[in-house]
């Protein structure tokens, strides 16, 4: 079998992975529209064991209304409760609860409720993968400068378009920024993991947890993913935290670090849109010829 063939191949078995995942969400069947989604409140913080592992996230007791009956159930997030650790906490705190339909035992935790699924990640996914291969398709045919016309005029119309969101969202969070409160916080436990990889080589990943009080007096336990000098030895250190009241999940160690991380990702996005642009307008030229143009 030849390129053409192959990408021929690649298309259609994506399609119908796409035909497939589509129909099974109208038919409502997908994993997600399989999930029962709540909203559970946290009850009671534990504070991690220092020297212990991220990978459990914060141990807290967590309260939900059973649909099926309509009795409170209270429930821990020890043992096995998915990928998504919970990483932010105080007594009161919203969080995500759910489980696959008829397994309430099975349950999950995420650090926000979550809002009702199509399933459509999946089948989306597969479109992309068939408009990869026909691209490739039309560059095998017609020529490599297709390739820059297909991924990158299509990239650059995605990018542009996302751009302005983006830069809503950085002025939002800028002001979030400036209006934060100041608060005394504390390194309670400094958590650690080590991983080996293939070659053997063994890596260490540190992890301060931060406790602070916001000035509507909640009191927060949190990772801090600010960076901290000597990370490592940061147990039992004294720290200044900015936050807001209305949202502890949201808070820094630096908020100027923060504003130029901020500022960087919306300069880093434009200028993703120009070289996309760019790229674009260059395999146009090269598949009209030099002397051509554009138009």
């Amino acid at each position: 079998m030849g390129w053409d063939g192959f990408l021929v191949l690649w298309c259609a078995v994506w399609g119908v992975v796409a035909l497939i995942g589509y129909g099974m969400s109208l038919a409502g069947v997908t994993r997600a529209q399989r999930t029962v989604r709540l909203t559970g409140r946290v009850q009671r913080v534990r504070e991690p064991r220092h020297g212990g592992s991220r990978k459990a996230g914060i141990s807290v007791v967590v309260s939900y209304r059973d649909p099926a009956s309509g009795r409170e159930v209270i429930v821990t997030n020890d043992g096995e409760r998915g990928d998504t650790v919970i990483t932010c906490a105080w007594e009161g705190r919203e969080i995500g609860v759910s489980h696959p339909r008829g397994r309430p035992h099975a349950l999950r935790f995420s650090d926000t409720p979550e809002k009702p699924g199509r399933g459509l990640g999946w089948p989306g996914f597969a479109v992309f993968l068939v408009y990869v291969g026909l691209v490739a398709l039309a560059a095998a045919g017609w020529g490599w400068p297709w390739a820059l016309i297909g991924l990158g005029g299509a990239w650059a119309v995605s990018s542009a378009v996302q751009l302005p969101g983006a830069v809503r969202a950085k002025n939002r969070r800028v002001e979030r920024l400036a209006a934060m409160e100041t608060a005394r916080g504390r390194v309670v436990a400094v958590l650690r993991d080590v991983s080996v990889d293939d070659e053997g080589h063994t890596s260490t990943t540190v992890t301060p947890v931060v406790s602070f009080t916001t000035g509507a007096g909640t009191a927060v336990t949190a990772y801090c993913a600010s960076r901290l000098p000597d990370p490592a030895g940061a147990y039992g250190r004294d720290v200044t935290v900015h936050c807001t009241s209305a949202d502890p999940a949201e808070f820094t160690l630096d908020r100027a670090a923060e504003h130029r991380s901020v500022e960087r990702g919306v300069r880093f996005h434009a200028l993703a849109v120009v070289v996309l642009v760019a790229t674009t307008m260059a395999g146009t030229v090269l598949v009209r010829g030099p002397g051509e143009g554009l138009w």
